[in-house]
């Protein structure tokens, strides 16, 4: 509604010049697509002196320009869709707004502990979650029961493998197993690296020194590799979360370990072919259930770059509050809502109707820890990830090599020999190794 005052066309344009700009760096994901689709039917409608900008990226994408905005501080975000592995270090060094002040009916507190936790450092919040995941099993409930097999409530690797070999049936497009292959320290070491937990092994020793060439890292890389060859896709060294939750839907894949926020997508019936027949389970253990299951949030943060800091926490705000989460069960329904974030979606009892994985997937986010990751001691944090600044790179390249051994361009040997190299020589650099 144009007030009388400013009723002419030449008004309105300065009245739009105006308007403050908030430009978003988010993950390409089906929660995102919604995020963006929902606030330009409310919150902009809302607060129409701000505009929403939105660059929508791939997850190595967005990690890499997100990472050169903050430290080169050229403010071209206000609003950067950050992790639990960027939250406490970026805070740390003065990268961020500390997310303090917030309005009171926003209930800081009924925001699920392990994610405020996650996303602090030293006491002080530096991005609110937008949802908050571990990892499980998916599976197809009437493809096990078609071949008479039941998947336990926490199968081991072993077991994954004897389902996955009877279930895999290429000639009609059936693979037993989809798993990541893409490379990326956050795309296919995410998953990898709970494998490798899952086997008993680590990253560092106590006194950093690399373990990638380790009995327990070659035989679980081996496994993962073998598995993907017999059983998997074609393709499957470029197959990220995306990738795997589009074949999952379409049911093309018998079985899926990966992030509990697929659950969701997977039981929303306007997305998901499988929504009447998907099943879960744990994520799989081998000789220890420790890290065997990761722990992350997306979340929103606020550079301190941000030309725009006010209109980004408005939003950032409206975007992780209860009132966005009844917008998305509205327009999507209760099980599609953003997971893992609030007490209070979890004793709702629409969503626990709707989302029978619900105290699964709380239980699986409460369980994981990321102070005691792995079955032998290790001089880091976090599950999925070794949290120091140095792991984005040297993670990367291990990555790169893992995905070339699924593509057959080198052995696991040589894959994990090339990796171990790169992360001794990155915490020997970076001054770990006494």
């Amino acid at each position: 509604m144009i007030p009388a005052a400013c009723a002419t066309l030449a008004c309105v344009a300065v009245n739009a010049e105006a308007a403050t700009t908030v430009t978003i760096a988010t993950l390409n994901n089906p929660d995102m697509i919604e995020l963006k689709k929902i606030s330009a039917d409310n919150f902009e409608k809302q607060n129409p002196d701000i505009k929403l900008n939105w660059v929508i990226l791939e997850e190595n994408v967005l990690r890499q320009r997100a990472t050169t905005d903050i430290t080169t501080n050229s403010g071209q975000f206000d609003v950067m869709m950050i992790g639990t592995y960027e939250a406490p270090q970026w805070g740390k060094r003065g990268w961020l707004a500390p997310m303090t002040g917030l309005s009171p009916d926003y209930d800081l507190d009924d925001v699920v502990k392990t994610a405020r936790d996650g996303l602090s450092y030293n006491g002080t919040l530096y991005a609110l979650p937008f949802y908050v995941e571990s990892s499980m099993t998916f599976y197809r409930k009437d493809l096990f029961a078609a071949k008479g097999l039941k998947m336990p409530d926490a199968p081991t690797y072993d077991q994954i493998k004897d389902f996955a070999d009877k279930l895999t049936d290429k000639a009609n497009g059936q693979y037993g197993i989809c798993l990541r292959g893409k490379a990326g320290w956050g795309e296919n070491m995410a998953y990898t690296t709970t494998l490798v937990n899952a086997f008993g092994g680590r990253w560092f020793d106590e006194n950093w020194h690399a373990q990638l060439t380790s009995p327990e890292w070659k035989k679980a890389i081996n496994f993962y590799v073998d598995l993907l060859k017999k059983d998997g896709p074609p393709g499957a060294s470029s197959n990220g979360f995306n990738e795997n939750l589009t074949l999952m839907s379409g049911g093309k894949c018998a079985m899926w370990i990966d992030a509990t926020v697929a659950a969701g997508m997977l039981y929303n019936k306007k997305d998901s072919k499988i929504a009447d027949t998907v099943g879960f389970a744990a994520a799989p253990t081998e000789v220890t259930a420790k890290g065997s299951h990761w722990l992350w949030s997306w979340a929103l943060a606020i550079p301190k770059s941000s030309k725009s800091p006010d209109a980004a926490k408005k939003f950032i705000q409206w975007a992780t509050s209860k009132d966005y989460i009844a917008l998305v069960a509205k327009d999507e329904g209760w099980a599609s809502v953003p997971p893992g974030t609030r007490e209070s979606t979890y004793k709702n009892p629409e969503y626990q109707a709707a989302a029978p994985f619900a105290s699964f997937v709380l239980n699986a986010i409460q369980t994981a820890n990321p102070n005691d990751p792995s079955a032998q001691k290790v001089p880091y944090t976090g599950v999925q990830f070794v949290g120091i600044p140095e792991f984005q790179s040297f993670g990367t390249v291990v990555g790169q090599s893992i995905s070339g051994a699924v593509a057959g361009q080198m052995s696991v040997d040589q894959a994990l020999a090339a990796g171990n190299a790169a992360a001794d020589r990155a915490v020997k650099q970076a001054g770990y190794q006494k």
